[in-house]
C-alpha cells in the first residue's frame, strides 16, 4: 500500500477512535444502553472501551506505533461488535431503531479492514 494511503488511513482511524473515545467520557449513558447486561456493570464497561479507543488512535497517531496502533485498533472493533448484534436485539421491535442498529453492522468491517491494513503496513513512514 502506499505511504500516503497508509497515513490517510491512520489518519482517519485516528479522527474516529478519538471522537468515539471522548464521546465515552462525555455522553457515556448513550454508550451504556447497548453494553450487552452479561458484561457486567455498563458505566465500567463504557469507561473501560473509551479509554481503550483513546489509546489506539493515540498508538495510530504517532508513527513509531501506528503499526502496533493497527493491530490493537482491529482487534478493538472486533470486540465491540457484539454490543452492535445486541443493539440490533434490543431495538428489533421498533422498526426505525431496527434499521439504524441493523445500518450499523456491516460498518465495523471497513474500519476494522482500515485497521488491519495500517498494521500489515511495511513502509518507512509508517514506522
Amino acid at each position: 500500500m502506499k505511504p500516503q494511503a497508509v497515513r490517510r488511513q491512520s489518519a482517519t482511524m485516528t479522527g474516529i477512535l478519538g471522537l468515539a473515545g471522548l464521546t465515552h467520557f462525555f455522553r457515556p449513558e448513550t454508550f451504556d444502553s447497548i453494553v450487552p447486561p452479561r458484561l457486567g456493570d455498563p458505566r465500567f464497561i463504557t469507561y473501560a472501551s473509551g479509554v481503550a479507543e483513546l489509546g489506539c488512535a493515540t498508538l495510530l497517531a504517532l508513527p513509531p506505533t501506528r503499526r502496533l496502533g493497527g493491530m490493537a485498533a482491529a482487534v478493538l472493533m472486533v470486540a465491540i461488535y457484539p454490543a452492535n448484534i445486541y443493539t440490533v436485539k434490543k431495538h428489533w421491535h421498533n422498526p426505525r431503531g431496527r434499521a439504524i442498529a441493523l445500518a450499523r453492522l456491516p460498518l465495523q468491517v471497513p474500519l476494522v479492514w482500515m485497521s488491519w491494513n495500517i498494521a500489515k503496513d511495511r513502509t518507512k513512514v509508517s514506522r
